[in-house]
């Protein structure tokens, strides 16, 4: 499943909201924090593929 890839865009109390990137999109996905790597911030560029995320920017 995927790859897909993302931009965080901010943070949300336990989840964090993602902006596609792959494609047009101005949805956005809101993912609990916990899943994420804790490098994260706001402006960091996602990898999910199989439902794990990778920081890759």
């Amino acid at each position: 499943m995927g790859p897909w890839y993302y931009e965080v865009v901010s943070f949300d109390g336990d989840y964090v909201n993602l902006r596609r990137t792959d494609i047009e999109s101005d949805e956005l996905n809101p993912v609990a924090l916990a899943l994420l790597p804790p490098e994260i911030e706001v402006g960091s560029k996602v990898k999910c593929e199989y439902f794990q995320y990778e920081v890759i920017g």
